[in-house]
């Protein structure tokens, strides 16, 4: 299996909004939202990954087509800083799920961005959840912590760990 998973460069922004699109449209069974006038859902960070620091853009391509997106930046769902990294977005395509790709995405990105990680999952989103569950405690070999958030900026659960597992403090940020 030929899985590539690499930075979206600035020339390939319209790629990542039109997936951006289909996730959100996948997204609506979670969260009910609705199109814009102009028929879209119009993710309105979708710029900020090529604009502002500690934000970074993947394109997953299988066998060279495109099969996915995940977005990475700094954040915290506790409050405070954002002292830790988090997938913000994370979308594989229908035709490519139940293959291993996203666990392979998700364990290449935690290791390209070592130290402390929150990723967060909606509370009506099952099956992110499960999801992250397993890939998380495959990952840290079930070395992470989980709280489950309820307040004006979260609702759901949000799993805690370190990157690569065992260090115990954060490391340089990388140089994409």
């Amino acid at each position: 299996m030929d899985l590539t998973i690499a930075p979206a460069a600035p020339e390939e922004k319209s790629i990542l909004r039109n997936l951006m699109e289909l996730y959100l449209y996948d997204f609506t069974e979670f969260d009910a939202a609705d199109v814009g006038p102009h028929g879209l859902y119009e993710y309105p960070y979708i710029d900020h990954y090529w604009t502002e620091t500690d934000r970074y853009p993947f394109l997953v391509r299988l066998e060279g087509s495109l099969a996915g997106f995940a977005l990475v930046c700094r954040h915290s769902y506790l409050g405070g800083e954002n002292s830790a990294w988090v997938i913000a977005e994370f979308f594989v395509l229908r035709k490519y799920r139940g293959r291993g790709i996203g666990a392979q995405v998700a364990a290449h990105l935690f290791g390209l961005f070592p130290g402390p990680w929150q990723v967060g999952q909606l509370a009506q989103n099952t099956p992110a959840t499960a999801f992250w569950r397993k890939v998380i405690g495959r990952y840290t070999d079930n070395h992470y912590q989980e709280i489950f958030l309820d307040d004006e900026n979260w609702h759901g659960p949000v799993q805690i760990f370190i990157s690569p597992p065992g260090i115990e403090q954060s490391a340089p940020q990388p140089q994409l």
